[in-house]
């Protein structure tokens, strides 16, 4: 999607300190699109940092308003500036990662503001996990810097996912690495971002995330300040819809951990469950139980499915298909993980967690 885009007369090279042949170790993408009002902050917040050997690549995306004024008054040879013609985030983002110089891409976003010590302690940690993909924790917003308290249990659930398995099994809740957090290796950005009904960063890192051999992990500290907005992105158009989100982990689920089965059973026939229960036997799954808790509920059937006990459900040694958790109450996956856990079951293997 970047190839054979043109870069209007706005591109600024790195001159006299960083050379053409000049290769940084990470090189930063920001896409930007009429951010005049946070732009200039947002780049700052990474050319100020603590880590020095990086370059800034700014794709703007055909922006109508000052945001290029707001750039030229960054007077850094680490800062490109791509001008280019409206294409959207996806191809924005593909074209900024194809004229990267370095092996290692970190994602920055441009209404958001990176912690100084960012990039350091990711760059740190890559190196001495051997991990290919890096986040960190992050600090929900408002324009003013103040939290948002409608947001601080999403937050908290975020910060809480740390390790490898963890992160890969409730992928399929929403994306646990926040996009504009990420540092990852350079082959894991080239042309990754599609177009399409769907929300773009999920897409990308659920298509990352389900690649075999990938490490994943984040540094134990806020790296980011994530604004939240009425008019970002992600609440103003449908492709971030919950609908476009439901479209797009099912995508994934069927050509990652569901692939090759028929049979796949499901935790949680509450309003969560319900739809995921639907969408299993619609799609062509058997399933031969669903696992509830509700006294009321054990001994149902639900769309002619048998509702069970979970001390009723077979050991992991004795099952050979998925399961899918699908619950919504506050601190329930983290009992269900427990729970499965002593039954020999294997979150990110055999359990995937679902919203």
């Amino acid at each position: 999607m970047g190839a054979g885009r043109k870069h209007r007369s706005v591109t600024k090279q790195a001159a006299t300190k960083n050379p053409l042949n000049y290769h940084p170790k990470i090189s930063v993408i920001l896409p930007t699109y009429n951010a005049a009002s946070t732009i200039k902050a947002a780049a700052e917040s990474i050319l100020n940092g603590t880590f020095q050997d990086l370059e800034l690549v700014v794709a703007d995306d055909g922006s109508t308003d000052s945001t290029l004024n707001e750039l030229a008054c960054l007077d850094d040879s680490r800062l490109r500036i791509l001008g280019l013609n409206h294409s959207g985030v996806a191809a924005t983002a593909n074209e900024a990662a194809s004229v990267c110089r370095s092996d290692w891409i970190a994602r920055m976003d441009a209404d958001d503001i990176s912690e100084p010590h960012r990039l350091e302690s990711q760059w740190e940690y890559a190196q001495s996990t051997n991990s290919d993909v890096v986040s960190g924790l992050v600090r929900i917003v408002d324009d003013s810097g103040a939290a948002v308290e409608s947001m601080q249990r999403y937050e908290g659930w975020l910060n809480s996912l740390c390790n490898h398995d963890v992160i890969v099994a409730q992928r399929f809740v929403e994306l646990p690495i926040v996009n504009p957090t990420i540092l990852a290796r350079r082959e894991l950005f080239i042309d990754r971002c599609r177009q399409g009904s769907f929300p773009e960063d999920y897409d990308h890192w659920l298509g990352v995330l389900g690649t075999e051999g990938i490490r994943v992990g984040k540094v134990n500290s806020v790296i980011l300040n994530w604004r939240d907005h009425p008019n970002r992105l992600t609440r103003t158009d449908e492709r971030y819809s919950p609908e476009a989100f439901d479209r797009c982990r099912r995508m994934h689920l069927q050509s990652g951990p569901l692939k090759g089965h028929k049979t796949v059973a499901l935790w949680g026939a509450g309003p969560t469950g319900k739809p995921w229960l639907r969408w299993l036997l619609e799609a062509g799954f058997h399933v031969p139980y669903v696992v509830e808790v509700s006294p009321r509920k054990i001994g149902r059937r639900i769309h002619g499915v048998e509702v069970i006990s979970p001390k009723t459900l077979p050991p992991a040694q004795d099952v050979s298909h998925p399961m899918l958790v699908a619950v919504g109450a506050a601190g329930a996956r983290i009992e269900i993980a427990d729970f499965l856990s002593s039954r020999g079951y294997q979150s990110g293997k055999q359990i995937w967690f679902v919203a």
